[in-house]
């Protein structure tokens, strides 16, 4: 469903959510995401100071007459009171709960320090609830190359190179289906241009490139749509992202994997791991290479084998020392 903040927002939210995705770069997901989120605050508090009747329906309280002095109100009892409304009314988790805590505090330090609006931040105290910390699934290096080598059939040199590219470069789908030709450089980097249209170069390795190399020979030139898009469907367009998932989740069961949640995003994770874990690349590294803003969002992929927790306990130069 489409969302357009701009009919029911008040003007400071809208200049709010303008700088996000003009100042930030933010996309355009991204920002209907913290309208929808402040929009659910903003009618709660309506609720909760029985500002509006009682028997008003929620989703049709509207939002567009708050002003300076109704956002003055706003205290963190307020907010934590939202937060177990999330809970009790909304029977939202963890993860849901702390996007939408990370909405307000965005939110209201931008009036408070950008705009000068506010003397203080009423929520800066606003604690994020504590997520349950699930290590992402990945395929192992023997798995990666089994899915591989079960790559066959008419457009086996383009399946091969992509599912190449997803092991080796770790890019989201998204990425992997506005890959033009031309992102391809003869120093053997290619520019992907990742969320909120930031660019970044990877470097390709040997692997990358033969794969390209191979499928470039045999890729369509007659009659394709879109000239210059590096993945053609056998439709000759350029390839979407539900293609390529399609394709993946092909090879994925023939490999017996695809009733085991993975997908796309799996193989995401999958060059992450391998990257850190066999090739040790500095998380640092990985986290440009990923395209993450924030170094926390890589960590997770960080996560330890338990070959490695033993190999690092027994690295400990006390672990041969007795009594």
């Amino acid at each position: 469903m489409a969302v357009d903040f701009r009919d029911e927002s008040f003007p400071i939210l809208k200049d709010y959510l303008s700088y996000q995705g003009t100042v930030r770069q933010k996309s355009k997901k991204t920002v209907d995401e913290y309208f929808l989120d402040l929009r659910t605050f903003f009618r709660f508090l309506k609720v909760y100071r029985k500002t509006v009747p009682a028997d008003t329906d929620f989703e049709n309280i509207r939002i567009d007459d708050i002003d300076i002095d109704f956002l003055k109100k706003v205290d963190l009892t307020e907010a934590y009171e939202f937060m177990n409304y999330l809970v009790r009314e909304r029977e939202l988790n963890a993860s849901s709960r702390a996007r939408k805590c990370s909405s307000l505090k965005g939110f209201f330090k931008y009036i408070t320090t950008k705009k000068h609006l506010l003397d203080s931040d009423p929520v800066d105290e606003l604690e994020l609830p504590k997520k349950k910390k699930a290590l992402p699934k990945y395929l192992t290096l023997e798995q990666s190359i089994e899915l591989l080598n079960a790559v066959e059939g008419p457009y086996k040199e383009r399946d091969y190179a992509i599912i190449t590219l997803f092991l080796n470069c770790g890019l989201r789908v998204s990425e992997m289906a506005g890959l033009n030709y031309t992102d391809i450089r003869t120093d053997n980097t290619v520019r992907v241009v990742g969320k909120g249209n930031k660019e970044r170069v990877i470097y390709l390795n040997q692997a990358c490139v033969e794969a390209i190399r191979e499928y470039m020979r045999v890729r369509p030139v007659d009659d394709v749509k879109d000239k210059t898009a590096l993945f053609i469907s056998r439709n000759n367009n350029r390839m979407s992202v539900k293609t390529i998932q399609a394709m993946v989740y092909k090879y994925l069961e023939k490999i017996g994997l695809s009733a085991q949640g993975y997908s796309c995003h799996k193989l995401r994770h999958t060059a992450a791991t391998l990257m850190y874990q066999h090739g040790g690349v500095d998380v640092r590294i990985l986290k440009d290479i990923l395209g993450h803003e924030n170094l926390g969002t890589t960590e997770i992929y960080t996560h330890l084998s338990s070959e490695q927790m033993k190999k690092a306990a027994e690295a400990n130069p006390l672990s041969k020392i007795k009594k």
